[in-house]
């Protein structure tokens, strides 16, 4: 990854502590390099996203420049995090994936309509669970052009 990826954020928020374990491992694996902030579930994520609760102290204005979202999360779920980062001017324009075992047609509806950028289902296999995350860290970390907010 070049210098320009490097400095940018991931916020993973999964918590599976074996799924968890997968992604860092991938990212690891294909030189993804970047700072990885984990929410282990949606009452976390919004806490760094926002800066309230542990992350009070946190400068919002370095946001995440991709956020890898599980929906089956305790306290707040998945869609609720996406709905109330949607609905907030400060994170409406975030990148956020979902990743997720989830193959319920209402969950993949439910976040395209609430503005997901990306909806994957997590392989089982690791090998391709590894290639989409090196495939969506090259994307979201390299190619795309966030918007100027």
């Amino acid at each position: 990854m070049t210098e320009r990826a490097n400095n940018k954020v991931i916020l993973l928020v999964e918590d599976n502590p074996d799924d968890e374990a997968l992604a860092l491992r991938a990212l690891k694996r294909h030189h993804i390099g970047n700072e990885i902030v984990i929410a282990r579930d949606g009452v976390e994520a919004l806490d760094y996203l926002f800066g309230t609760g542990k992350y009070l102290d946190r400068d919002i204005n370095n946001k995440p420049s991709v956020i890898l979202l599980d929906l089956k999360l305790p306290r707040v779920d998945g869609l609720e995090v996406l709905r109330r980062l949607r609905e907030d001017p400060r994170t409406r324009f975030l990148p956020v994936v979902v990743l997720t075992t989830s193959s319920e047609e209402g969950d993949v509806l439910d976040s395209y309509s609430l503005g997901c950028n990306s909806y994957i289902r997590k392989p089982v296999d690791f090998v391709q669970f590894s290639e989409a995350i090196r495939q969506l860290g090259m994307y979201w970390l390299l190619m795309n052009e966030p918007p100027p907010v």
